[in-house]
């Protein structure tokens, strides 16, 4: 009798325990601030931040994720510099030719048009005028150098760094390269084969495993 007093009692306690409880708000919180964050106003003034500023600027050095620093300045030294440095670091497959042709449609034909001749949509409506041809005489057109507009601009054109990462920027170099070579009568790039490139990446790993080996036996041997 006493064991089911005691059932009945303990139920009655959970009971009323649960019926009084807010579903959307904990009875005890022994860490309130860790459930109840202070909402900080955007540029607002508090003393637990550094400069008593909520807007804080990032650390020193830092970059933003996926972003690749660029060491060649924004001037015409630069510039040469970058044309003779820089060669594009992609393989030329159909999927970056794909790709860089997409990009270059959003962000470049609009001026320098589908087959880069300078006579895109805007230059035949006369919104802007001068834009030349990729095989023009006299330019020196090469991946540093359009990779290097890309990221500063050039004269009338902005930049497009903002709108683009890195990987799209060497793409659309990479199709502006063959529309150099069409309008130029110059054979195009050539493309490489997934699999080669596959393979090659592959032969490249076994080296590196078989040169471990040899090092391993040598420590043997010695």
């Amino acid at each position: 009798m006493k064991y089911i007093v005691k059932i009945v009692v303990v139920l009655i306690a959970g009971v009323a325990m649960v019926s009084c409880a807010e579903k959307g708000k904990p009875n005890y919180q022994y860490m309130p601030n860790m459930y109840e964050p202070v909402g900080y106003e955007t540029y607002g003034n508090y003393e637990v931040f550094p400069g008593q500023m909520e807007a804080m600027l990032p650390a020193e050095g830092s970059i933003p994720r996926g972003w690749q620093p660029y060491e060649y300045d924004n001037t015409n030294e630069g510039r040469d510099l970058a044309k003779a440095e820089l060669k594009n670091p992609l393989p030329v497959t159909q999927a970056n030719l794909d790709n860089g042709k997409k990009m270059y449609d959003i962000y470049c034909a609009l001026c320098h048009g589908g087959q880069g001749a300078g006579q895109g949509i805007l230059v035949k409506n006369e919104k802007i005028l001068g834009i030349p041809s990729y095989a023009d005489p006299g330019r020196v057109i090469n991946d540093g150098g359009i990779y290097h507009v890309q990221m500063y601009g050039l004269n009338s054109m902005g930049s497009y760094a903002s709108q683009t990462n890195e990987e799209e920027r060497w793409q659309i170099t990479m199709h502006v390269m063959n529309l150099k070579a069409a309008l130029e009568g110059t054979p195009a790039l050539e493309i490489v084969p997934e699999p080669e490139i596959a393979e090659g990446h592959h032969e490249e790993e076994s080296g590196a495993e078989d040169h471990g080996n040899d090092d391993h036996d040598t420590q043997e041997d010695h």
